[in-house]
């Protein structure tokens, strides 16, 4: 019993940090929400042995916390649970970042770990 529970606080440690910190999990409810209200969105399909993935994580959660990019919510769709999604966007890999405003797509991202071009990126969504 000791072990298990040793191993399961291992891995929750593990996993802990794949999610980007004030990066919600995508549903379909949450996206179709936020579309329908216009808000500026980041879908960031990622997994997590992915190390550009890794890469891009630290980047998009800094320029999420300034003032200027506040607004925008960002979901992250998981490349290897969420298969119907990332067919849904027309994504065939993972490091993929779509940004939405006012509903309709207005850029994405493929494999960037540049903070100049995902910050222009996300500027595209304001």
């Amino acid at each position: 019993m000791k072990y298990l529970l040793k191993t399961i606080l291992m891995l929750s440690l593990m996993f802990a940090g794949t999610v980007m910190a004030g990066t919600l999990p995508y549903t379909q409810a949450t996206f179709d929400k936020l579309q329908h209200e216009g808000k500026p969105i980041l879908v960031a399909i990622q997994a997590d042995w992915c190390p550009t993935c890794r890469a891009q994580a630290p980047i998009i959660e800094s320029l999420l916390k300034q003032k200027n990019y506040q607004g925008i919510t960002s979901l992250r769709v998981d490349f290897d649970n969420q298969k119907d999604i990332v067919r849904a966007f027309h994504v065939s890999r993972q490091s993929t970042l779509i940004v939405f405003k006012h509903g309709e797509e207005v850029g994405r991202s493929l494999g960037d770990t540049a903070p100049e071009s995902i910050e222009n990126l996300l500027r595209k969504a304001l």
